[in-house]
């Protein structure tokens, strides 16, 4: 039966409803317990058992049905879980078989009462005494939700994802567990989290375009935050020692299976650390994530087992070139370099010897980094915002972890020298004016506040979207974002192309 057909024959049992005096949309209803609750009190009671003494109020939408004359099984989903509910003659409620008979399809949202049993083949099921409907589906659920001709669909539809495929609503709910978790561990650190503006007159904090919008009340252009990093580094100029944000960030980029232009960040910055101590808070956050989901250090990820327990293995960036690259950089030619490039046809906007070794790095090493690596000591070029190293002024104290090849973390010793802050801003404006708006522009009000001194600091950035998928075990960003970017849709392009039409 078409869409139309099906719709159609549920806006009439709408109309019934309402011509028998029956509010299809009530004001409210109060369920004393919920699948779960029921199944752990209830589990181990035997076939054919029944409790009548105890009745319980369910809400839920009806996900399956199957009728046979005088009786009738649904399954009941409530967001917490699922429970086979029967409607019998006899048992039910004339009223409540009658609403089961004329006005209710799958997708319906119900209350029901009634008295937990076990049918003979041992199923742990409510017989409905009573029944209220609470909300009349219109629009019937789709009987074929999976597959990966439906993929583009569940992300546009998410809500629809979310009550035929129970899985989804598990990543989402151990997705809001990790933020807890994270909130937990930096609350007994003593960090205090801290909100930013989104909307910005300078973007900044990391190599990236920014999304850019207008003020009216201003006259000014604005950007979409980036990252939290230069306001979260303002704060330890103020005064607070530890400081943290949990935020959205937005970049103007590609969409893959790791990036999406809106995504969860994690910042966190803490004075008088370094990037060693900064490498062990990422360790403890990892491992601690782990253990509080799944009661072990050990995950799947994909075909492959992660063991986050520490310690994570260090490695610098040229030695990883050597090692897993078969590349030792400090013996090469900037010609050698620009060749290797070529060969593995990496494209640069312009050739710096620095860039060019995160490159190759990117290039030659990333997939081959299974398990957890600190990945240490970068080219100076890759960041304006780190130390420099300590024993090689080439180099920046800055790591990147790396898990089954995708990188997961970026932080450094933070740079607090006003003067050297101001020159690697010039330098980076000259070459964003030349070549590429994703260079961090010279933020002249973050400059004033280095000026009054901010105290040595670590810091460290998490992207939280690919955290939820390496511990949910899942493959693309957009699996763990409820509602992802995604292209127009067809409707959307044709809306779009008459507005342009009408312009014209």
């Amino acid at each position: 039966m078409a869409l139309e057909d099906l719709m159609a024959a549920r806006y009439e049992k709408l109309e019934a409803l309402l011509d028998a005096g029956i509010n299809p949309y009530p004001y409210k209803f109060e369920p004393n317990a919920h699948t779960t609750t029921i199944k752990a009190e209830f589990d181990k009671i035997n076939p054919e058992e029944e409790k009548k003494d105890a009745v319980f109020k369910l809400a839920g939408r009806i996900i399956s049905r199957r009728d046979f004359g005088k009786l009738a099984f649904m399954i009941l989903d409530d967001g917490k879980g699922r429970l086979q509910i029967v409607a019998r003659k006899g048992e039910t409620s004339e009223k409540a078989m009658e609403m089961l008979k004329k006005y209710i399809d799958v997708g319906d949202i119900i209350g029901i009462e009634g008295y937990v049993f076990k049918t003979k083949k041992g199923e742990l099921s409510l017989m409905i005494k009573e029944l209220v409907i609470l909300s009349k589906s219109l629009r019937p659920l789709p009987e074929k939700w999976h597959g990966l001709e439906d993929r583009e669909e569940k992300y546009r539809h998410r809500y629809v994802d979310l009550i035929v495929n129970p899985e989804s609503r598990k990543v989402f709910e151990k997705k809001a567990k990790i933020f807890k978790i994270i909130r937990d561990i930096m609350e007994e650190k003593d960090f205090l989290e801290m909100d930013i503006p989104i909307m910005q007159p300078v973007y900044g904090g990391a190599y990236a375009a920014p999304f850019k919008t207008y003020s009216n009340a201003w006259k000014r252009d604005l950007f979409l935050s980036i990252s939290p990093e230069l306001y979260l580094k303002k704060l330890l100029v103020g005064g607070f020692e530890r400081v943290y944000a949990l935020t959205k960030a937005f970049r103007n980029e590609d969409v893959d299976r790791t990036h999406n232009p809106e995504f969860t960040t994690f910042e966190a910055y803490a004075a008088y650390w370094d990037y060693n101590d900064i490498m062990n808070l990422t360790e403890e956050i990892f491992e601690r994530v782990a253990l509080e989901l799944y009661d072990s250090t050990i995950i799947t990820y994909g075909d492959k087992e992660i063991d986050l327990s520490r310690p994570w293995k260090r490695l610098p960036m040229k030695q990883a070139l050597k090692e897993l690259g078969d590349v030792d950089v400090d013996k090469l030619s900037d010609d050698e370099i620009k060749a290797l490039l070529k060969e593995h046809e990496i494209d640069m906007p312009y050739y710096n010897r620095g860039l060019a070794i995160s490159e190759l790095f990117e290039e030659l090493c990333e997939d081959k980094l299974i398990q957890p690596t600190f990945i240490t000591d970068h080219p100076k070029e890759t960041t304006p915002l780190c130390k420099l190293h300590r024993e090689d002024p080439a180099l920046v104290e800055r790591f990147e972890l790396y898990i089954n090849g995708v990188e997961m973390v970026n932080a450094y010793s933070e740079l607090n020298d006003p003067l050297l802050q101001r020159k690697l801003f010039e330098e980076q404006e000259a070459e964003r004016a030349k070549h590429t708006d994703e260079y961090q522009p010279n933020d002249r009000d973050f400059l004033e506040a280095l000026e009054y001194g901010m105290p040595p600091a670590g810091g460290l950035g998490i992207g939280i979207d690919r955290l939820v998928m390496l511990m949910t075990n899942r493959q693309s960003i957009r699996d763990v974002i409820p509602f992802p970017q995604l292209r127009p849709s067809k409707e959307e392009k044709h809306e779009g192309e008459s507005k342009e039409a009408n312009k014209s």
